[in-house]
């Protein structure tokens, strides 16, 4: 059958696996992995195919491979997305999806983290972009200012972020950032991977990445 988004949302096991990945992740200091990154992942990598021409259908499979991300967190962050893939095969299969969407989906979650990730088709360039854009204060939960790391920094400092996307021409990263809290080298020192990943997931559109902080253009 052909599986929806919102067959994935309300599935209780997948719920599950979401929030035990997070309960993981907070143990280990991480920012937010929950249900609002995943959701915000899940929308932008299908806006940003549809806005690019491609089909309902392959934006529908975007936002699933957005949505399912990161439940391998719930095993251990080391090869998470390897992980991922597994564990969505696994769901994806028990839920009777076709095997075609089965093998987008999960090629997708298997590329997504930087450590080996590589923009293998649209649905994977589009779920890397969504996900390596996701920087944003509201991710930080350590309130303690004297015991951030440069991770809690950097996403602490970013006042506003906005994706934008342009079809035939660009997706576009802008950030305000407060450089009290973080320099803009403290910024490409922990995401400089990250940008150049979302170049080449641009470049995989038939576009080009921009990211623009405080103003100017860096990439």
């Amino acid at each position: 059958m052909k599986i929806t988004y919102a067959d994935v949302v309300k599935d209780e096991t997948i719920k599950t696996y979401i929030q035990r990945a997070d309960e993981t992740l907070i143990a280990l200091g991480y920012t937010e992995h929950s249900f609002a990154h995943v959701t915000k992942v899940a929308k932008l990598a299908s806006e940003i195919l549809l806005t690019l021409g491609y089909s309902e259908r392959e934006a529908e499979l975007a936002s699933i491979a957005g949505y399912l991300h990161d439940i391998g967190n719930v095993i251990n962050r080391v090869d998470h997305a390897q992980s991922g893939a597994v564990m969505a095969f696994r769901i994806l299969d028990r839920m009777g999806a076709d095997p075609e969407d089965i093998a987008t989906i999960i090629t997708a979650i298997g590329n997504h983290d930087e450590s080996t990730a590589f923009p293998v088709n649209s649905i994977a360039a589009a779920l890397i972009l969504a996900d390596k854009t996701d920087v944003r204060y509201t991710r930080v939960r350590n309130q303690d200012f004297a015991s951030f790391d440069i991770h809690d920094r950097v996403n602490y400092s970013v006042k506003e972020s906005e994706v934008t996307v342009e079809k035939d021409s660009h997706i576009e990263l802008k950030l305000k950032i407060e450089t009290k809290m973080c320099t803009v080298m403290d910024y490409f020192e922990i995401f400089l991977n990250r940008m150049i990943l979302c170049r080449k997931a641009a470049e995989k559109l038939g576009v080009e990445f921009r990211l623009v902080i405080n103003g100017q253009r860096l990439l």
